[in-house]
């Protein structure tokens, strides 16, 4: 029977990866910088297996996610900060407290009256004013904008920028504003453009996409995801243009725009609907 591996053999591996002497040269020269562009890696590898609907290899992917996280709290436990026990305990004892609508006692054991539970939007709600206490008690940030990273991908961290301004009350009622925003932002930018001014028209660019990231807030849509959708889309028609002209010789040259829409339009008649 193989043998079944479990959390603490996880701990184990690593260890025995970061030994001196015994241990890999390459996890042995990793630092927490020089890691994270892995991390990145990985993360983005899980959303595309997620979106792909690979569930089979989710599981690969996950594991590998996860091995970013032990890398990091073995490299910590080196430098006795913390090891990957306090890092589960912490977020344990986090989630916890931020859940008293399931654990009322705020111990892992407690339960709560089923006929008592709330909605998801209550939830939602609930956890971000936890949020806001945690923040306040801990001294970490003065702003509500301070711990949004930096590093986050520009639709992202708009997003949550704009999520934490509507919880004071500084925000649009309704989308129908962030509408009539969108077609103030593009009349600036085509009047940017116009006038030859690239570092101007580079503002008005970013001002339109923070605008269109709002604007997918109010309409409950993920503006990453919506890009990256529509970036497959656009993948598998051009495949489509990609065949034809190669099934008619593969030179583009030969090829007008006009007969290019027209393979274009057949890629989009060839979709679901």
């Amino acid at each position: 029977m193989t043998q079944r591996y479990d959390y603490h053999d996880l701990k184990t591996l690593m260890q025995r990866l970061r030994t001196p002497g015994t241990g890999c040269p390459w996890d042995l020269e990793q630092t927490y910088e020089s890691i994270v562009p892995h991390t990145l890696e990985e993360v983005y590898e899980v959303i595309d297996t997620i979106e792909r609907g690979d569930y089979q290899h989710l599981r690969e992917e996950l594991g590998d996610l996860v091995f970013q996280v032990v890398f990091y709290a073995q490299i910590a436990a080196e430098e006795q900060r913390f090891g990957l026990d306090d890092v589960i305990h912490d977020l344990v004892a986090k989630l916890i407290s931020r859940h008293p609508h399931v654990f009322p006692a705020g111990t892992l054991d407690s339960r709560i009256d089923p006929e008592q539970q709330t909605d998801a939007g209550t939830v939602n709600g609930q956890w971000d004013r936890l949020k806001d206490v945690e923040k306040q008690n801990s001294g970490r940030a003065e702003s509500l904008l301070d711990d949004v990273p930096r590093s986050l991908p520009g639709l992202l961290r708009a997003r949550k920028l704009q999520k934490r301004a509507a919880r004071v009350g500084f925000d649009w009622p309704d989308a129908g504003g962030v509408f009539d925003k969108v077609d103030e932002e593009l009349a600036e930018l085509r009047a940017a453009a116009a006038s030859g001014d690239t570092a101007h028209t580079e503002e008005e660019i970013g001002d339109l996409l923070f605008v269109i990231a709002n604007l997918s807030r109010h309409l409950a849509v993920d503006p990453e995801q919506a890009l990256r959708k529509a970036a497959r889309k656009f993948e598998s028609r051009f495949s489509w243009v990609e065949q034809q002209v190669q099934a008619g010789g593969g030179d583009w040259s030969t090829h007008s725009l006009d007969s290019l829409d027209a393979f274009w339009n057949q890629a989009k008649a060839k979709e679901p609907r």
